[in-house]
């Protein structure tokens, strides 16, 4: 505890260095003008300096080691936390019964395997019956034209009987 409050401590006092060098070159540019120059271009030295002064005073504190520190034990500590928070809600899952990701995508797998095998045997049995009409046909394939529920229905009204005559449908 007391080393960590010793980091933290030391971190806050590297900071506040920086800072402070960032605040007095700021404070030396804005009044180390030239006399002979015009309003506007004072403002412009005097923006362009602040900002120079910024710019070198965080590229300084951001390369330094105590900011690589900080940010690489906040990089670990969100790291953890995703951990953790993700464990968490898997044991609440489990609690409730309901299904994990794992458990989704290993359906969706199996689902997309029925679907292919289903899809080739399909394609196989399209194969068996162009053979079939093929064989039956003296080597003319017949493949059936787009079958609209109109044509069906008119080949189905008309049943043969026995004697070979056909009964029309109400």
């Amino acid at each position: 505890m007391t080393d960590n409050f010793a980091k933290t401590a030391e971190q806050m006092a590297a900071f506040q260095k920086i800072w402070t060098e960032s605040m007095t070159q700021m404070m030396q540019t804005a009044f180390s003008m030239a006399p002979n120059s015009a309003p506007p271009e004072v403002l412009r030295q005097i923006r362009s300096g602040l900002f120079q002064a910024l710019a070198q005073s965080w590229d300084e504190f951001m390369r330094s080691p105590q900011f690589l520190e900080a940010m690489r034990q906040w990089m670990d500590t969100a790291v953890n936390f995703r951990k953790m928070s993700n464990d968490f809600m898997a044991r609440v899952r489990n609690e409730l019964q309901a299904p994990s990701r794992e458990d989704i995508d290993a359906v969706m797998l199996n689902v997309r395997h029925m679907e292919k095998r289903l899809l080739d045997q399909v394609e196989e049995l399209s194969n068996q019956i162009n053979e079939l009409n093929r064989r039956l046909g003296n080597g003319e394939i017949h493949t059936p034209g787009p079958k609209t529920a109109r044509t069906q229905t008119q080949k189905t009204r008309g049943i043969r009987r026995r004697g070979g005559s056909k009964v029309q449908n109400a």
